[in-house]
């Protein structure tokens, strides 16, 4: 159980990213030209924001199949 729920959050982490950069990608024209720190941080904080959201996606989605399981034996 614990494999399954690592593998889902590592999958959402990347695909959250991906669709992050993306939008980040999309609003780009309309900043003004950065550094190549700022480009890093801004980096890293799409990383920790995909990962904090992807944690509780994962956290609710196996909450959810455990009382789904449990309301079924009841």
């Amino acid at each position: 159980m614990i494999k399954v729920s690592l593998l889902l959050m590592a999958v959402m982490t990347i695909v959250l990213a991906m669709g992050m950069s993306r939008l980040d990608a999309r609003t780009a024209a309309q900043r003004p030209r950065e550094g190549l720190a700022a480009r890093g941080k801004r980096g890293l904080n799409r990383w920790v924001n995909a990962a904090a959201i992807a944690a509780l996606l994962t956290l609710f989605s196996m909450g959810g199949r455990h009382w789904f399981r449990v309301w079924q034996q009841g």
